[in-house]
């Protein structure tokens, strides 16, 4: 049985060339930390440019990584987030922590009955926390697109294309100190009979003239990919205007944002004051007492008090079984409890303040 296998295309001379290179990379490298080596050395507007370089792309991303953090705390669900991005091509669902709490007072609620206060105060909560679930989870979407996306896009982007070619132009520098100093070293041998010449039979001259001829290539390929580098480099301004105008429409969508909680809260905060009780109630010794309901809890007089408020008195001695008496904590004087501009009640001597609060 034939079998024709195609065999792909390999280049001997350019893998031995690039090994080459590579080697002569390594030692020019190693000679320069040695201090054996001389290094060149970029200009000052260079260097600028490639501090401001690293300095944008170190800050740039501990700001996604923190607005990340702040948008969703939790690392497990931005780690689920980014694989139903990446793989599963869509937003998770997830509900967020807010909407779990909503559900769970609505269902309360129900449970404790609707037409009860409690349960009709848990059902209105819960409404207004999904709510808040909801523009939680719209807000994280657009920061993500106006903020964190295009941040992400410029890393992933210019900055990886800047590092590439900073680290091609770090190649070509190696390359061109090795050359150099190639030409040195051909220089010293003038006038020397070598063994290279002997076994081989090129001349010193020679060996400048090709050493001289490769530094030649080298300096033209590193200016070359220089002046690349630098242009990149030079762009990074016009980024950072571009990123100012994403700062402020992230900086909008969560004027927004909290501008929406404050009004979901506000009008919860004013529908529950609407449903709240009108007459005063008292809670002794942890028992509820409807003040409006009359003896033997409340005493036959009510009467004005000097400020224009209303009094009313409570005598516990017929509230409920006979107490055992106890030493007062305060005088036996009323202890008059103020409820916006009401005072509820005078509490003889015997009831525990710290057991009395108004309701």
């Amino acid at each position: 049985m034939n079998m024709n296998i195609k065999m792909p295309d390999f280049d001997v001379k350019k893998f031995v060339k690039d090994a080459g290179s590579t080697l002569s990379r390594v030692v020019q490298l190693t000679e320069e930390k040695l201090g054996t080596s001389e290094k060149t050395e970029m200009d000052a507007h260079f260097e600028h440019l490639t501090e401001r370089s690293d300095c944008t792309r170190t800050w740039t991303e501990k700001i996604v990584r923190d607005t990340e953090a702040a948008l969703i705390p939790n690392p497990a669900n931005r780690v689920e987030d980014y694989i139903f991005e990446k793989i599963e091509k869509q937003k998770s669902k997830r509900l967020s922590n807010l909407e779990y709490l909503g559900l769970d007072m609505i269902e309360g609620g129900g449970e404790f009955g609707q037409d009860g206060p409690y349960g009709s105060a848990l059902i209105k909560v819960g409404q207004a926390e999904q709510k808040l679930g909801s523009n939680e989870r719209d807000f994280i979407g657009s920061a993500g697109m106006c903020f964190i996306q295009p941040l992400k896009k410029f890393l992933e982007g210019e900055m990886k294309t800047i590092t590439k070619e900073k680290g091609i132009l770090e190649s070509k520098r190696l390359d061109l100190d090795a050359c150099k100093n190639r030409v040195r070293k051909a220089r010293s041998m003038l006038g020397q009979q070598t063994l290279l010449e002997q076994k081989d039979g090129i001349s010193p001259e020679a060996a400048l003239e090709q050493a001289e001829r490769d530094l030649r290539v080298a300096q033209s390929e590193f200016d070359r990919q220089a002046e690349i580098t630098k242009l990149l480099l030079e762009g990074i301004s016009t980024t950072q205007a571009t990123h100012l105008r994403h700062l402020h429409a992230f900086v909008e969508s969560q004027v927004r944002y909290y501008g929406q909680c404050n009004k979901i809260m506000n009008d919860l905060q004013r529908e529950l004051a609407s449903s709240r009780p009108t007459a005063p109630r008292l809670r002794v010794n942890s028992e509820d007492v409807d003040l409006t309901r009359g003896p033997p809890y409340l005493s036959s007089s009510q009467e004005e008090n000097g400020s224009g408020q209303q009094t009313i008195t409570l005598h516990p001695a017929a509230h409920g079984a006979p107490r055992v008496a106890r030493k007062p904590k305060m005088p036996p004087a009323a202890y008059p409890v103020v409820a916006g501009d009401t005072v509820i009640a005078e509490l003889v001597a015997n009831s525990d303040p710290n057991d009395i609060s108004v309701l």
